[in-house]
């Protein structure tokens, strides 16, 4: 909610003034057409200039996600979380203040934006790391992905608040959110229960029957990941009396898991075409469908109720098949051709538009959920940390912050690429959708081997009972 305003405000800061009532004591001339934008944003290089906003975020929630991690599973979650909502709360609305304090200094809004993305960081890291404490493997995907809703809901709040404002003080668009979640950080402080152990509950299994199913026929101990070592989940044993302090898990012993960089690199390329549609959609409906600035921002609010759709959707079917990976690379390949039509015909009438923006928000924001949530946790919880759950946080980091890199290099690469041409914005895309499908190669193989290696079994059990 607090990161969606920019994408709205966008357009509020460059348009044509031309078609606006230029005010009676203003010393604009007549046939300016740029004296309603706000300054530094007036100039002919606006694209860049607004892309170096979204990247100075981008990039500073990309090098602290790495940080954020470590210290999220050393330090306790519920402080962490809260101060970090606190901060993000108090930079968003430091942002809108620039329009009442009538700042037009670049540096101003790329501080400010380094300030925000640094402390965003402790956010992901610390939700996945509680939920997956909350929830074992078997329904983790479909209970993960309807939780993941919230980051959808989050940018179409976003995107409605910061439509009430943008035409008038928009200003207004950044300092309630940033208020709403700063508020939301109080009520984290007060109720967040990190582990079930916490109010004596029994923490989950985390390894259960599925995981004995799905070992490789090459190797009897390799899961469909590439799992080495087998385990037995020792928590469950501790809900009554305390166990030690499990040692949290180290960088370089957190990308040994098998699985964290193939999809570490898959959502780098996934999350490129995700945060390239939240800070550019609104702008592009703006110029191509030729919508105002609110009503830009209330239709692309729908790429985002497919996303919800599509992440529910892959969390469902990946706890089904037991495939994350494979669920993933399908979505991955029939996001292409869709996006190469709504670029095409997207824009044809609002029917058409509407269609196509709900399922493309479905088929991009589907693999780009399922790996942040369902495959992080279960990664985090991988057998070869011997029951260790202490390794969710910076294995989410290291996948999210991965994946950060590729959130700033889309909305960097559409700020250069869009004066050419919004057609070779939608070919980057295609091109990062493809590539982010060909790095789960591996991982599809290895699913398919498990399959195959469970048919042959479950078959082989049939055929014994029927001849005995």
């Amino acid at each position: 909610m607090s990161r969606k305003p920019i994408s709205i405000v966008k357009s509020r800061l460059h348009q044509n003034c031309s078609e606006l009532i230029n005010p009676i004591n203003d010393s604009h001339s007549f046939n300016d057409t740029t004296w309603c934008n706000w300054s530094p944003f007036d100039k002919d290089d606006y694209k860049e200039l607004l892309g170096a906003v979204d990247n100075a975020f981008l990039v500073a929630y990309a090098i602290g996600m790495f940080i954020s991690g470590i210290f999220g599973e050393r330090l306790p979650l519920r402080y962490y979380l809260s101060a970090g909502m606190l901060l993000s709360g108090l930079f968003t609305s430091l942002f809108g203040l620039g329009y009442f304090w009538n700042i037009h200094m670049l540096w101003y809004f790329v501080l400010i934006q380094i300030c925000n993305g640094l402390v965003q960081t402790t956010g992901w890291p610390s939700v996945v790391a509680c939920v997956g404490n909350w929830f074992g493997k078997g329904k983790r995907g479909l209970i993960m992905g309807i939780w993941n809703s919230h980051t959808s809901v989050g940018n179409i709040l976003g995107s409605l608040i910061a439509g009430i404002w943008v035409n008038h003080q928009w200003g207004l668009s950044f300092i309630v959110p940033g208020i709403i979640t700063a508020a939301m950080g109080i009520i984290t402080f007060l109720f967040l229960i990190e582990y079930p152990e916490d109010v004596d509950c029994t923490p989950p299994q985390h390894h259960g029957e599925q995981d004995k199913d799905q070992d490789n026929p090459e190797d009897p101990g390799d899961s469909p990941y590439g799992n080495r070592e087998s385990s037995v989940d020792t928590t469950a044993s501790c809900s009554k009396e305390p166990c030690p302090e499990p040692a949290a898990i180290s960088f370089l012993g957190a990308l040994k898991i098998p699985g964290v960089i193939e999809f570490s690199l898959c959502l780098l390329f996934a999350k490129l075409v995700s945060y390239t549609f939240l800070y550019w959609l609104p702008l592009y409906i703006f110029n191509v469908a030729h919508f105002g600035a609110k009503e830009a921002g209330d239709l692309s609010t729908l790429f985002d109720v497919g996303g919800i759709v599509g992440g529910i959707m892959a969390g469902l079917i990946s706890d089904y098949t037991n495939g994350r990976a494979t669920t993933c690379c399908i979505m991955l390949i029939l996001a292409a051709p869709m996006m190469f039509l709504y670029n095409y015909i997207g824009q044809n009438g609002i029917t058409s538009s509407i269609v196509m923006l709900i399922v493309c928000g479905m088929l991009v924001n589907g693999p780009y959920a399922l790996i942040t949530t369902a495959v992080s946790a279960d990664l985090g919880t991988h057998k070869s940390l011997q029951g260790n759950a202490k390794a969710l946080s910076t294995v989410t980091a290291i996948i999210d912050g991965t994946g950060s890199i590729g959130a700033a290099l889309g909305p960097l690469l559409a700020g250069l690429i869009s004066p050419t041409g919004w057609n070779n914005v939608f070919y980057m895309l295609i091109s990062a959708d493809i590539l982010a499908c060909l790095l789960l190669c591996r991982l599809v193989y290895k699913e398919i081997l498990a399959w195959k290696a469970a048919l042959g079994r479950s078959s082989g059990s049939s055929l014994a009972l029927t001849h005995p």
